[in-house]
Order: C-alpha cells, then sequence, then structure tokens
C-alpha cells in the first residue's frame, strides 16, 4: 500500500496529465473532425431505427422506458436521502465554521499548537534559514500594527474567484470589508427542500441589517412532462431580503444628470434622475420567477448566473473559504475550468 501523502501526489499527477490530454485532443482539428463526422452520421439514426422496428418490439421498448421512468423516480428518491445527510452533516461542520468565523473577527485568539502548519517549502528549509526567517517575520510584526483576526477574510476570497470578484465593484469593498461570516442553512425535515445563505456583518454605516440571507428553493423530482432529463437536484427559484439601507448610502442605485431640451420653447434644463447601479448588493434581490415559468432571454439568463453563484458558494466557498484565502483552491478551479473550456471547443466547432 503506498503512503496516503505519495498516493495524493500521484493521483494529482495523473489527473492534471489526463486533463492535459484532453486539452490536446480537444484543440487537435483532425480529432475534432473524425468526431464532427461521426456525429453526423448519428443525426435521425435512433428515430429512424426505431420507426423500423415491428410493433410488437415498439411495444416493448415502451415497456423499458416506462421502467426508466420508474427509475428515475428512485433516484429523485436517493437525492432526497443526500440532501438529509448533507444537513446532518452540516451540523457536525458547523462548529468547525464557528471557530473560523471566532478567529476571522478576532473573537478567538488560537494556541501555539492550533497555529502550526508545516507548508511544503519550509520542509527543505535548513534549521538556520527557518531562524532567520523567523526573526525576519518577527521584525515586520513589530512595524505593523498588530491586526485583529484575519482582516478582510471574506472580501479577498471573493476577490480571488472569478465569479464572484466580477460582481464586487470597489464601493463594495468598504462594506464587504465588515462581512463576518457566511454560512449555509439546509431545510428542515419534512420542508420542501432548499437552501438558505447567510451573510453576517458587523453593524456597519451602510445598513442597519447585521445579517441578510439568500435562498434557493430546489426540486428533486422527474418532471412529468419530460422524465428522462431528471439528473438530480435542481433550483427553481431564489428569494432575497430587503436591505435597510442609511439614507444616501445605497450603492445599488445611482444619480445621474441629464440635459433635457423642450421641444416648444427650445430651452434646455437639467434633470435628476436616479438609475441601478453595479453592486454586488444586487445578489440580494434577484428578479422574480413568474408562476408560469414564461420568462424573457435576458432574466433567464441572470437567473441562471444566480443560481450558478449560488451552488458555487454553498458547494465550494463555504466549506473551503481558507484555501479561496489562501489561492490555494484556485489551482484546482483552474485545472477544471481548463478542462470545462476545451470541451466547450469542441461543442461550438460540432456545432
Amino acid at each position: 500500500t503506498l503512503h496516503p501523502s505519495l498516493s495524493d501526489v500521484l493521483w494529482r499527477k495523473h489527473r492534471a496529465l489526463s486533463r492535459q490530454l484532453t486539452v490536446q485532443m480537444m484543440q487537435n482539428p483532425q480529432i475534432l473532425a473524425a468526431l464532427q463526422e461521426r456525429l453526423d452520421g448519428l443525426v435521425g439514426s435512433p428515430s429512424g431505427y426505431m420507426e423500423s422496428l415491428p410493433k410488437v418490439v415498439k411495444r416493448r421498448v415502451n415497456a423499458l422506458k416506462n421502467l426508466q421512468v420508474k427509475c428515475a423516480h428512485i433516484e429523485a428518491k436517493f437525492y432526497e436521502e443526500v440532501h438529509e445527510l448533507e444537513r446532518k452533516y452540516a451540523a457536525l461542520y458547523q462548529p468547525l465554521f464557528d471557530k473560523r468565523s471566532d478567529i476571522v473577527k478576532a473573537a478567538y485568539e488560537p494556541t501555539e499548537e492550533e497555529c502550526e502548519w508545516k507548508a511544503d517549502e519550509e520542509e527543505e528549509l535548513t534549521e538556520e534559514m527557518k531562524e532567520k526567517a523567523k526573526v525576519e517575520e518577527e521584525k515586520k510584526d513589530e512595524e505593523k500594527e498588530d491586526p485583529k483576526g484575519v482582516p478582510e477574510f471574506w472580501l479577498t476570497v471573493f476577490k480571488n474567484v472569478d465569479l464572484l470578484s466580477d460582481m464586487v465593484q470597489e464601493h463594495d469593498e468598504p462594506i464587504l470589508k465588515q462581512l463576518q461570516d457566511v454560512k449555509v442553512k439546509f431545510s428542515d425535515p419534512g420542508q420542501p427542500m432548499s437552501f438558505s445563505l447567510e451573510f453576517n456583518f458587523e453593524p456597519n454605516e451602510f445598513f442597519t441589517n447585521t445579517l441578510l440571507t439568500k435562498t434557493y428553493k430546489m426540486r428533486s423530482e422527474p418532471d412529468e412532462n419530460d422524465p428522462f432529463s431528471f439528473d438530480g437536484p435542481e433550483i427553481m427559484g431564489c428569494t432575497g431580503c430587503t436591505i435597510d439601507w442609511t439614507k444616501g448610502k445605497n450603492i445599488t442605485l445611482k444619480t445621474i444628470k441629464k440635459k433635457q431640451k423642450h421641444k416648444g420653447r427650445g430651452t434646455v434644463r437639467t434633470v435628476t434622475k436616479t438609475v441601478p447601479n453595479d453592486s454586488f448588493f444586487n445578489f440580494f434581490t434577484p428578479p422574480d420567477v413568474p408562476e408560469s415559468g414564461d420568462m424573457d432571454e435576458d432574466t433567464e439568463a441572470v437567473l441562471a448566473a444566480d443560481f450558478e453563484i449560488g451552488h458555487f458558494i454553498r458547494e465550494r466557498i463555504v466549506p473551503r473559504a481558507v484555501l479561496y484565502f489562501t489561492g490555494e483552491a484556485i489551482e484546482d478551479d483552474d485545472d477544471d475550468v481548463s478542462t470545462h473550456h476545451s470541451l466547450c471547443v469542441m461543442a461550438s466547432s460540432l456545432s
């Protein structure tokens, strides 16, 4: 049996090599052409083949499809139980996340033992080099004011993630510096499947809330009209919260001045208008999903991006926040993105 750390290294190298090969293959025009030819040959073949089958065989295929629908309903039950497990383990993680929050906001000072961490680079350092580095570090610390907790922790996390950094404007940063914690809360047993993101802020000059929330409603059952499309729980809608802005501090709005010319008299006057402003805090006022489900393309695009962000915060950011703060988690995400990009290139080439 391999030593765990060595296994992990080998696995990571294998995964990186696989991704590199995928990237190279997807950039090869001959491979793309071969895939295109293969797909062209498949167009219409399933339906044509089905039409050619004897009636008695078609009946049996219909029976198989009915079995597949029953499989989809069992799969839905499986995901419901997964949700129950997520909630169970969320309760086990929470004390660790609470301690993380206490360290970040300086409510708790970790012990020397808790702060010990052997980084990869330190393994090769001699004792003399370590001592020299320690002296220099202490000297730097003496020159600076003693900071409390981990300053700008969540702001740094958000700015380190492309998906979130695009949302964060310069005028958002003073407020996000006051963000103390981000939590995920799952729906209670017996309630419709959902999860909420909770953003806890220090008292600040911008709004009176200390808690901002965003709730995502989910569905884990096959669509009656399209049961074969079921691929696990999906986000169906979301609701934000009202931000109680201090007068004159609402950064989601801006005032613009516009000159208007009177048609009859020809005089010009200046009109002041309040218009929406780009801001991270627009995240808490998503567009409504009509009961009919009919939406224009812009609304669909906004909600699709919103759902992706909410899912990413729940699945990646909250559980691994410190690794996004240091940048260590971003390398893994970049690998995933490069593979995803290659597949997108392939898809666009085949379309």
